[in-house]
């Protein structure tokens, strides 16, 4: 098995993304927060890896799924002090 940079930076990706959905599981604000920070990470290193292997459908979920992390942290962020 030839692992190259590109392809550790997809499976830590992966493993950022599975902890960023493990810890959005909680309501408590703070671990809601830094499971979008680890799945805008995970977003971006696969996005990464995608634009190395030219999957262009993958680049577009990439794109989608990292802009949709980075609001959901925002969101989070913003609401803060409204709860």
């Amino acid at each position: 098995m030839n692992l190259n940079i590109y392809n550790l930076i997809s499976i830590a990706g992966l493993i950022l993304i599975i902890f960023g959905i493990l810890l959005s599981t909680s309501n408590k604000y703070i671990t809601r927060k830094y499971s979008y920070i680890l799945l805008t990470i995970g977003g971006i290193s696969l996005e990464i890896y995608s634009i190395y292997i030219k999957d262009i459908i993958f680049i577009i979920l990439q794109a989608f799924f990292t802009i949709s992390s980075i609001y959901g942290l925002v969101k989070t962020i913003s609401n803060k002090g409204k709860t």
